[in-house]
């Protein structure tokens, strides 16, 4: 099983931008969370990757297809936007879960939107960053069903 995480704009700033929300720990322990919750999960390998550009996103979703069993996806602010975002991932067919560090159903409330969760077959919401190995255990569970 080979799965890709995704994530969205200003997540490369954790641990900077609002930490009473998002916390004090940086981009790259989300990445050594997600790649050791991967290695234990058994996964053969998990890519993670970052960026604040729409287009960026849905072309990397885009070239999963065939490359990789399954997408954790975080598309932060593109969550309660983006069409295009979902639209690939309904392309592409490959099972997705999103996720999102914060409780984004108890914030704004157009953070109530959430186009991604769409072509989701769950959510994972307000665990902090160990949320993202909550989401690699869904991902591995729904592969092996």
């Amino acid at each position: 099983m080979k799965a890709l995480i995704i994530n969205g704009p200003n997540l490369n700033l954790l641990g900077i931008r609002e930490p009473d929300i998002y916390g004090s720990e940086n981009y790259a322990a989300l990445e050594r969370i997600c790649l050791a919750a991967g290695e234990k999960l058994g996964f053969e390998s998990v890519e993670v990757f970052q960026s604040n550009h729409e287009g960026a996103l849905i072309d990397k979703i885009q070239q999963a297809m065939g490359v990789f069993d399954g997408i954790v996806i975080n598309p932060a602010a593109y969550t309660h936007t983006s069409v295009g975002i979902l639209d690939a991932l309904k392309a592409v067919q490959i099972p997705a879960v999103e996720i999102h560090i914060s409780d984004v159903d108890a914030r704004e409330s157009f953070r109530q939107v959430s186009y991604a969760s769409m072509a989701c077959f769950a959510r994972v919401t307000g665990e902090g960053l160990a949320g993202y190995a909550h989401a690699l255990e869904l991902l591995k569970e729904h592969l092996e069903a």
